[in-house]
């Protein structure tokens, strides 16, 4: 890390102790602007990089709800909203017993950096709570959710923060959260909320949008050395909405998505993923992967080990941070590996990526291959507010040239600060520029 950063990167470290995942993203950052802060030293003077690295406002409230039994059960949730130079703050709510503070602010800084590449006018926040939405009837969940919004709605607005979907959120929370907003503050504001079924406000293409734009992104990668994704050997890791979607569109793109996994082991199917069977195990029948092999002639499923021990020539992490070590990313460049994009948010560690960045794997990190997702939930937003619809393959295209957009920033930011192909230092690079030079126009706020 350049010295002009260093202290900035300790000061993070003793305000914020304990919280690892938070140091690590803000790291991984200021790791990358060196280059920058030389060249316009202003940016240190002005105290930019001490405002980027405190949110604006961070919010935590418990979450009492009443569970099928009758009896009350307490949850903590949490909304860090970020930074809003760019606009609104945007970001998903995840529900998982993991999530804490640190978790948070990490998700919520990275949606900075990834909001600002969207080209979109949004800002970066995060949320969720350590409630664990698996095993619960819908019932339970309408009241978890039902008593999370009665607190969070004062901190919401399609013009102050609009939260979407993460881990553990889909579109039965989504909607219940929004019902609950809309009987709180009696306005149907569509806006607030993004993520929403085709009924009452959705978009479409908002379910793909994250492992779509993950694919984009890979594919434009391939195409800067004159490659393309068809007949490319893939594995995804995860099986949730990003991962199977990624696998979807990488299959209609002409490759063969061999492997995916979940928390209990991961399944090998050399025919190639049948993606409308991994759709019914794992959305409609909320079951584990083994399901999927019992049903597939051909597949295997192996509980002990790693997907990534699975020969592949791209892998697409999606499933969740830190998933992805430097062991693991040695046996993919050993395997051949030519691509790793993130789709999800930092799944690959330190230690991985500098394996991937030293053995010339092209590697693209989350805030720019899984943009995707925020992506469409402005287009959500814009169609939202001029109370219009738009046809599945006219979003679907605006995701693609948005994608595009994002790659073009990543790969020009990198070779004008001197690490042509180092799509980390871009995409940190060129998101810190737009945001930055936004906070520097509204003045010290």
């Amino acid at each position: 890390m350049d010295p002009l950063l260093q202290p900035h990167y300790e000061t993070v470290l003793a305000r914020n102790p304990g919280e690892r995942e938070f140091h690590q993203a803000v790291l991984e950052v200021l790791e990358s602007l060196g280059p920058v802060v030389r060249k316009h030293q202003h940016y240190v003077d002005e105290a930019v990089i001490e405002r980027l690295c405190e949110p604006e406002r961070q919010l935590i409230f418990r979450v009492p709800w009443t569970d099928d039994r009758g009896r009350v059960q307490i949850n903590r949730a949490f909304r860090v909203e970020f930074n809003s130079a760019l606009g609104p703050y945007k970001g998903g709510l995840r529900f998982h017993p993991s999530v804490y503070l640190g978790i948070v602010k990490f998700l919520g800084f990275e949606q900075i950096f990834k909001n600002a590449l969207t080209g979109m006018p949004i800002g970066g926040g995060k949320g969720g709570s350590d409630f664990d939405p698996k095993g619960r009837s819908d019932a339970e969940v309408m009241r978890f959710c039902q008593s999370l919004m009665t607190e969070l709605y004062r901190h919401l607005g399609e013009y102050t923060d609009v939260p979407a979907g993460d881990i553990g959120v889909g579109g039965r929370e989504i909607g219940y959260l929004f019902g609950q907003y809309k009987r709180i503050t009696n306005r149907y504001e569509s806006g607030v909320l993004t993520g929403k079924g085709l009924a009452y406000g959705g978009s479409q293409v908002r379910t793909e949008a994250t492992g779509y734009g993950t694919v984009f992104f890979t594919e434009e990668m391939l195409r800067t050395s004159d490659r393309s994704l068809s007949g490319r050997r893939v594995v995804v890791s995860g099986s949730g909405n990003v991962a199977i979607y990624a696998a979807q569109k990488a299959a209609e793109l002409g490759a063969q998505v061999v492997a995916c996994s979940d928390s209990s082991g991961y399944v090998v199917d050399e025919a190639g993923l049948d993606i409308a069977l991994l759709r019914q195990v794992k959305e409609v029948d909320r079951a584990r992967l083994s399901a999927y092999a019992d049903q597939r002639p051909g597949a295997t499923f192996v509980a002990d080990g790693r997907v990534w021990d699975v020969p592949c020539e791209v892998a697409l992490p999606c499933a969740t941070q830190n998933e992805l070590d430097a062991d693991a990313a040695q046996v993919l460049v050993d395997n051949g590996v030519l691509v790793v994009a993130e789709g999800a948010n930092m799944p690959c560690t330190p230690e991985a990526t500098r394996v991937f960045q030293e053995r010339g794997v092209l590697f693209a990190p989350g805030k720019a291959a899984n943009a995707g997702g925020v992506a469409t939930s402005a287009l959500e937003m814009q169609q939202n507010a001029s109370r219009d619809s738009w046809s599945f393959a006219h979003t679907e295209e605006r995701l693609r040239d948005i994608m595009v957009g994002v790659h073009e920033r990543c790969a020009t930011a990198a070779d004008e600060y001197g690490t042509p192909g180092n799509y980390v230092a871009g995409a940190n690079i060129s998101s810190f520029l737009q945001v930055a030079d936004a906070m520097l126009s509204l003045g010290v706020v």
